[in-house]
């Protein structure tokens, strides 16, 4: 029997899918691993996020590692700013913060033929066994190209990059988009602001949800002391997670009292006939990522607030003007539009075998085998890749869950089973066949335009509950696999 080797891992990212990564890792006894992080620290969306009102849609005892329960959470859903202190206190206990090299954006990652070199901007050079990308998808902002942005003399600021120097207060304020960061927004500078403008293209759906319902302390002091108790609750609210799962991905009568309860949350909150007729969405409650917020409707309906759904034909120096030829005066422009969710690693230059871009490699779009490998890339993983459960399983949990499988690799690796190993081109054809069939009843099938379509008409998401993606990333199959 030959020695154990010691694989040199690079890890990209340190938000969720990183940490969850790193941890795994040390936890099977693979201690040298560098994690490249291009933002000034850790937490991933979480650190790039700082918008006013930001705040967690998902409750707060779900959104954590299973290795690492935080019993006082101050809110039922919790503020941004709070989740990331969680994900930096992670590192710290799990003792990362050593392996972390922050403001280390990578540009270049080559595969040798038998490993890896991964180059960051300042033009350091890492050599690698195996790279694992974790850069998540919600990380590269997406920007309108709105005719006349670039001339428009007041501050300008995307909600993916606040700048806490633009002032709001007092100001007359537009705000494109409307997704849950818009209405979080709007809800937020409202309060303050001389006047208001949210610009929507497509009115969502808006659950009514307390967001700002606070957790008791007295809860997480007996939480803290009681840590059964805490695993009990986090357990119960997986298995209630698991009822949002059937919800979105099998139509039933859970999914129609859902649907129903988002019709009400419109129908109770917004009595104005035209204003409700212009928050009406075209298609189904749940189709897109749904919001929640128990404040966005009130703060529409507010004196300095105005809904605006005419379409935007230019930015002027001093405001917006809108087709039906009004011109809006604004100080402020927040966008709140979003990001280019299905670039994953992009735009490094990523090259694979034989000198397999990633760009040509996903000319059609996004594609892996069980969210995590990718054909001509050997050696080379992604955490919460294409197709991860992003709209039906908590992140943290396919997180780790992933990171277990990718883990269970390099352990074979380490043994000397093989050099490299890549899956086959049958075998994610395979994969993404499956997902395609089950995608069919799926609410995100359901006619609306949202942001998990990929640039190939492909639907981005996994359409399987959790013990199916459980068992899909249980053990490798060496089978679907090329091992040299």
């Amino acid at each position: 029997m030959g020695a154990v080797r010691r694989p040199r891992i690079v890890i990209i990212g340190a938000g969720v899918s990183g940490i969850a990564s790193a941890v795994t890792l040390r936890r099977n006894g693979f201690d040298d691993f560098v994690i490249l992080e291009k933002g000034s620290d850790v937490g991933g969306v979480w650190h790039w996020n700082r918008y006013p009102g930001l705040t967690c849609d998902v409750p707060s005892q779900l959104y954590q590692f299973g290795f690492a329960p935080k019993p006082d959470w101050s809110q039922v859903f919790a503020p941004g700013p709070e989740i990331q202190r969680y994900l930096a206190d992670v590192v710290d206990r799990q003792g990362l913060r050593a392996h972390v090299r922050v403001n280390a954006e990578v540009v270049a990652a080559t595969f040798t033929g038998s490993g890896w070199i991964v180059e960051t901007g300042d033009g350091t050079r890492y050599e690698a066994d195996f790279v694992i990308a974790a850069t998540g998808v919600l990380h590269h902002p997406a920007v309108p190209n709105l005719p006349g942005l670039s001339e428009f003399t007041g501050d300008v600021v995307h909600t993916a990059r606040w700048d806490d120097a633009v002032v709001t207060k007092d100001k007359r304020i537009a705000v494109i988009g409307t997704g849950s960061t818009g209405v979080q927004v709007v809800s937020a500078l409202q309060r303050e602001a001389t006047h208001l403008t949210h610009f929507v293209r497509s009115p969502q759906w808006v659950i009514w949800a307390p967001m700002r319902i606070p957790q008791p302390k007295v809860v997480g002091a007996v939480l803290n002391q009681l840590p059964q108790l805490n695993r009990a609750l986090y357990q119960a609210g997986m298995q209630g997670a698991r009822l949002f799962t059937d919800v979105v991905t099998q139509p039933s009568w859970r999914r129609r009292v859902v649907q129903n309860y988002a019709k009400l949350s419109l129908r109770a909150q917004v009595l104005e006939p035209e204003l409700r007729q212009q928050l009406t969405p075209d298609y189904e409650p749940l189709c897109k990522r749904q919001v929640l917020s128990g404040t966005y409707y009130r703060a529409l309906r507010a004196r300095n607030t105005e809904l605006v759904t005419e379409a935007i034909t230019e930015v002027t120096p001093t405001g917006i003007r809108t087709a039906d030829g009004r011109h809006h005066a604004l100080d402020v422009i927040v966008l709140a539009t979003g990001f280019r969710a299905h670039d994953y690693m992009r735009p490094m230059n990523l090259v694979g075998r034989d000198g397999l871009s990633i760009d040509d490699a996903w000319a059609k779009g996004p594609r892996a085998y069980r969210m995590t490998a990718i054909p001509g890339f050997p050696n080379l993983f992604t955490v919460l890749g294409p197709h991860s459960p992003t709209g039906s399983i908590p992140l943290h949990h396919a997180a780790e869950v992933t990171a277990r499988y990718i883990t269970r690799w390099i352990q074979r690796w380490s043994t000397g089973e093989f050099d490299t190993v890549e899956v086959t081109a049958d075998a994610t054809d395979r994969f993404e066949s499956e997902v395609a069939d089950a995608m069919g009843p799926t609410v995100w099938n359901t006619g609306c335009n949202s942001w998990y379509f990929t640039e190939g008409g492909s639907i981005d998401l996994l359409p399987f509950d959790r013990a199916t993606m459980e068992s899909m990333l249980a053990e490798p199959d060496p089978a679907d696999f090329t091992l040299r």
